[in-house]
């Protein structure tokens, strides 16, 4: 298929794509499907070889969010029957951060809900963070704690902070029908204090909320400009209680092909694999290795994910690896420039950029190696390894109409009652 080709072309050369092109992507057929897959596939190859990152995600504060997301099980006025719980202690959130990283994760992603912290509030996170840098040493942190005002990222930052995460979720056209009570332009705002700040961006989406081929392209475009080190891939889970618990409209094959055209237009950052991708991918997982370079392990935020050791077995049976301490993840041009060549913005020759990103990183992870993903889809999903001796708990929380490729599982839908914030064990 001359697209494919095309398309691979570009994005061994870290050439944007056209929007036509994009679009295309997601218009392929069932019946072309493996093809688009092999061709993101060789996208992925070139700039991360064959390793998949693990991160894991820390619930600091759990429900109570003043916002009205609509996406988001802890908005205001939601529900769903999550846990709500008030900030962790520094001592309890690195022991749950112990539990991730004991089962591989590279990284440690602490999330908050709410609008935004306060000054106290980050004065909290940089005791966590230091407490977990303590404990860990090289093990990556980023934080997910909402819209920041002035100074804070720089405070994040001097208090071990390698990366911000705050997703744009959906296109600038269409947020306001999502969210009423912060702006697009709020979010955007945030990701580039971080960047200014010198912590590693982390920006992604929420696919699977009714919207268009054209906002899923708008989005990732304004990523692309926007310059993330990784761009977590969330896929909306319909929690009831929440005004999109009816939005059941995401199959496996629309799954991989929207994270092929994300390879496509981003093919050098760090793509991962976020919250959603057991409800909706299912057995097809596997296959999404192969665009993504990165994932979290275990539970998310709020609903639990598949078993940990199912997430490392996934990896090792489709033929990947994962991802070591001591490799920088993402390539050396990127690496090498905490925010420059902007997913993927800057074409040069892939050799004079550094192949596959398997360059080891000087001293704790460095700049180069982050990905991050919380707040899920805002707080929505968050991942936690560790201990097998607790079982999942599997409370359904959603009764939704079918999608158009199949019945909706809302079997695959359940409350994490398990790790931060309990006194059962996480799930690895």
């Amino acid at each position: 298929m001359d697209l494919l080709n095309t398309l691979v072309d570009k994005g061994l050369r870290r050439e944007l794509p056209t929007r036509e092109e994009a679009l295309a992507v997601l218009a392929t057929s069932d019946d072309d499907l493996l093809d688009v897959v092999a061709a993101a596939g060789k996208v992925r190859r070139q700039w991360f070889g064959r390793r998949v990152k693990l991160n894991y995600l820390v619930n600091l504060k759990s429900g109570l969010c003043p916002e009205d997301c609509s996406y988001c099980s802890q908005r205001l006025g939601s529900k769903a029957g999550i846990l709500k719980y008030t900030w962790l202690k520094p001592d309890e959130a690195s022991k749950a951060a112990a539990a991730g990283v004991a089962g591989g994760a590279k990284r440690v992603c602490l999330v908050a809900s709410g609008r935004g912290p306060t000054d106290r509030d980050v004065d909290r996170v940089s005791k966590t963070i230091e407490a977990i840098k303590e404990r860990h040493e090289g093990v990556e942190v980023c934080a997910c704690l909402g819209l920041l005002s002035d100074g804070q990222a720089d405070r994040l930052r001097e208090a071990g902070a390698d990366a911000y995460n705050h997703n744009l979720n959906t296109s600038e056209e269409t947020y306001g029908a999502i969210t009423t009570t912060h702006t697009y332009a709020d979010r955007v705002e945030t990701v580039q204090q971080a960047q200014a700040a010198g912590l590693s961006a982390c920006s992604g989406l929420i696919a699977g909320m009714g919207e268009s081929d054209k906002d899923l392209v708008d989005v990732v475009f304004a990523l692309r400009a926007l310059d993330p080190d990784s761009v977590p891939v969330n896929f909306l889970i319909p929690f009831e209680g929440t005004p999109l618990a009816k939005e059941w409209n995401l199959t496996p094959q629309r799954c991989l092909r929207i994270l092929a055209m994300v390879r496509f237009v981003c093919p050098d950052v760090e793509v991962r694999l976020a919250g959603g991708r057991e409800v909706h991918l299912r057995s097809m997982q596997p296959l999404a290795l192969h665009l993504v370079n990165s994932i979290f392990l275990g539970d998310y935020l709020t609903s639990e994910g598949q078993a940990g050791q199912a997430d490392l077995d996934m990896i090792a049976d489709a033929g990947f690896e994962v991802e070591g301490a001591g490799t920088t993840t993402l390539p050396r041009h990127r690496a090498d420039a905490l925010t420059g060549g902007g997913c993927g913005s800057q074409a040069s020759a892939p050799e004079q950029a550094g192949r596959c990103g398997s360059h080891e990183a000087s001293g704790g992870g460095g700049c180069g190696s982050h990905g991050g993903g919380g707040c899920g889809p805002c707080g929505g999903h968050a991942a936690v390894a560790g201990g097998e001796e607790s079982a999942p708990v599997t409370e359904t929380v959603g009764a939704p109409a079918a999608p158009a490729g199949g019945p909706a599982r809302t079997d695959l839908v359940a409350v994490r009652r398990r790790g931060a914030g309990t006194d059962l064990a996480p799930n690895a």
